[in-house]
């Protein structure tokens, strides 16, 4: 049997395979009153649409995402930050930022108007840039004496951290019989009291 092609030129089932389309569109967006607003639009445009390539035209034609509504993607859950160990030391700040600890003292007490952080570090900035190498030497000898302490205090942190690693591994190689027997329990005792019951 061979298809005759509607009068209108296949417009009539192209209008109804894009309404269809713009039906499942409305139930994925859901009931959002501007949503419904631009897709009615849509469809009375479509419907009055005349001539042949009026429909196909007008269905090409990007639509603007602030009358449809965006839904956005949900956050993707495979990356996640690892929690920071709140025993690991600090690092120690640079020669700069030892200046800047005392500089900041020394401009609130100039300019106590001035409540802006980003004018203490423009100023600061500014002063640290102006400074001679050998204006900067107490500094960058306080930050070499910063950076020598937390060198000690990341060797103790660290030994630390192989020291329980170390004995979480100990545990993990032990059969379940093994650590059973260590603490002095008998699995057995248990599911005899319990067939007791």
């Amino acid at each position: 049997m061979i298809e005759r092609e509607p009068a209108d030129g296949g417009q009539g089932r192209s209008n109804h395979i894009l309404l269809s389309i713009i039906g499942s569109v409305i139930n994925h967006l859901g009931t959002n009153s501007k949503t419904k607003l631009a897709i009615s639009l849509i469809t009375l445009d479509m419907k009055g649409a005349k001539g042949k390539g009026a429909a196909k035209r007008d269905a090409l034609k990007p639509v603007d995402d602030r009358k449809v509504g965006k839904k956005k993607a949900p956050a993707s859950k495979g990356k996640t930050k690892a929690a920071k160990d709140p025993n690991k030391p600090k690092r120690p700040p640079s020669a700069f930022f030892v200046f800047l600890e005392e500089f900041r003292k020394t401009f609130k007490k100039e300019n106590p108007n001035v409540k802006a952080v980003s004018a203490v570090g423009k100023a600061g900035g500014e002063k640290w840039k102006s400074m001679s190498a050998a204006e900067k030497a107490p500094y960058d000898a306080k930050a070499a004496k910063r950076k020598t302490e937390y060198e000690k205090l990341m060797k103790a942190y660290n030994k630390k951290q192989e020291s329980e690693a170390d004995d979480v591994e100990e545990e993990s190689d032990k059969s379940k019989s093994e650590v059973d027997e260590e603490s002095g329990q008998d699995d057995e005792d248990d599911d005899d009291d319990e067939d007791d019951d």
